[in-house]
């Protein structure tokens, strides 16, 4: 067994710190607020402000630093198994306008780091959906045939540059990768070069809909603006109701140096095994980074540390000769029906729009959101916009199983976890956190290393479900829409924008 790396935070963030900008902090007028300065954010900031839009980009904490910071940094259209599927659900045409807005993304993506001159470590690399179980051969020559009929340059091959043997492997050529910060923060740097402005450390906590629209900052700033854009990964307002319809994921990702002599060459993903995906990176001249992701799960179920131990040691055992130096998590929302929400925020909608859903495949999505949510805004047509629609249809028999099954999970930890008997004060070490009762109430307690209790209301903020504790990363997570707080109650993710209360009196514990 191999040592479990400390989770030491992302080697994208670590390596591209980039500057601060101001926190808003007087009111502002503009033509387009856009709420979150994630891939998609910036993307529709950048295209608006380069389409001759008045833009203000809202952060509530770094730019790019959250879901975006903590990413894989595969740019592919080739997302798993997705096509076979919306061979059959979207039929034919929508299979291929999901290839090929994604493809159009990514060749974006390529003009703008020429254009800017980029130093983002850009690489072309084939992608690969991979199976090592011959049990599961078919459903990738079925997905080879799908994804080539929507237009991709797609093939089964049995032969990839991974160190083991595979059964089977759906190849799409022409892809890339690159460091994401460096290139989302030159993103930044030219969209405030045309104009627009970022601010950090403003959470936006309301959304006055009309024309004009307001946003509301915590620190009571407000943005006029004619249109809005929530791009905060899980939407901050639920006046949708989508909510409903996203699944929130998280993942663990591990990293280290292997000899660049071992490098895969491409970037691999496989749905076995809680998901297993393989990229590498560029690190000196005879390193390359080796980034491991994985054990995918339900924020705030179950043991993270020992999650971590399963990946690093899967990475040892596949790359032997891999020095692990960093580890992180991920976050992710999968839409019920496949397809990413993109489009007016809902049906009574006429200058909020939204981008979330993108199912662990936000780079491409994101970029697309800004071309997409663009044209929406300044009126020019886009052909996948219906594709992408969130006031779509989603109650079809063959998108309800898994609206479903989100829902009964969602009001299965709603009761179950309140129904489950606390632990007790003094269980609790130091360096954890737990949901205890003491005089008859719940609280969420942490100890500190220095022995010190740390105490505040259990329930999420959001919609009241009961957070659990992550040891691993020392955080408290909701298991219903997975926002995140530090031991202190702070917001560390969405879509809660408040933080947890603090509980007192002491005596009770």
């Amino acid at each position: 067994m191999t040592e479990n790396p400390h989770v030491s935070g992302s080697y994208w963030l670590q390596t591209a710190p980039g500057p601060e900008r101001p926190a808003l902090t007087e009111d502002l007028e503009v033509d387009v607020a856009v709420i979150g300065a994630g891939v998609a954010g910036l993307s529709t900031a950048w295209e608006l402000a380069r389409a001759g839009r008045r833009v203000a980009l809202l952060e509530a904490d770094r730019v790019a630093a959250g879901v975006t910071g903590h990413t894989t940094a595969k740019l592919t259209a080739l997302h798993t198994l997705i096509y076979d599927k919306l061979r059959r659900t979207r039929g034919p045409e929508g299979a291929r306008l999901y290839a090929r807005s994604q493809s159009e993304a990514i060749e974006r993506a390529a003009d703008i780091t020429d254009e800017l001159g980029v130093d983002c470590d850009w690489e072309r690399r084939s992608a690969y959906t991979y199976v090592c179980d011959p049990g599961h051969v078919e459903e990738l020559r079925a997905e080879a045939r799908a994804a080539r009929e929507a237009g991709l340059e797609a093939s089964f091959v049995t032969e990839t540059g991974l160190p083991f043997p595979v059964a089977g492997a759906v190849r799409v050529t022409g892809q890339a990768q690159f460091h994401p910060r460096k290139y989302l923060l030159a993103l930044a740097d030219d969209l405030v070069a045309h104009g627009g402005r970022i601010h950090e450390q403003s959470t936006v906590i309301g959304l006055e809909e009309g024309e004009p629209c307001r946003v509301t900052t915590d620190m009571g700033a407000r943005v006029t603006a004619r249109d809005v854009v929530v791009a905060t990964h899980y939407p901050v307002f639920d006046r949708a109701l989508l909510f409903t319809r996203l699944s929130p994921r998280r993942e663990l990702v591990v990293a280290g140096t292997i000899a660049a002599n071992q490098d895969p060459e491409g970037m691999y993903i496989t749905p076995d095994e809680g998901t297993r995906s393989v990229r590498t990176a560029p690190y000196s001249a005879d390193q390359r980074l080796l980034v491991v992701t994985g054990e995918h799960f339900t924020p705030g179920t179950g043991d993270t540390r020992s999650r971590f131990q399963h990946l690093a040691d899967w990475a040892a055992e596949h790359f032997p000769d891999v020095t692990l130096t960093h580890a992180w998590a991920t976050q992710d929302n999968d839409p019920t029906d496949t397809v990413p929400l993109v489009g007016l925020l809902h049906p009574r909608a006429h200058h909020a729009y939204v981008a979330a859903g993108f199912g662990g495949w936000g780079l491409s999505g994101g970029m697309m959101a800004g071309r997409l949510l663009t044209a929406l805004i300044t009126g020019e047509q886009c052909a996948w916009s219906e594709l992408y629609d969130p006031r779509r249809l989603r109650s079809t028999v063959r998108e309800a199983p898994s609206f479903l099954k989100h829902q009964a999970e969602v009001a299965r930890h709603f009761v179950g976890d309140r129904l489950r008997p606390g632990e007790s004060v003094e269980s609790v070490e130091r360096g954890e956190g737990a949901v205890v009762r003491a005089g008859g109430e719940r609280f969420a307690v942490y100890r500190d290393e220095a022995g010190h209790l740390h105490a505040l209301s259990p329930r999420c903020t959001h919609l009241g479900c009961l957070v659990a504790f992550n040891a691993a990363e020392r955080a408290w997570e909701c298991p219903c829409h997975g926002s995140r707080f530090d031991t202190d109650g702070k917001v560390v993710h969405g879509p809660a924008t408040r933080p947890l209360e603090q509980r007192e009196p002491w005596h009770k514990l």
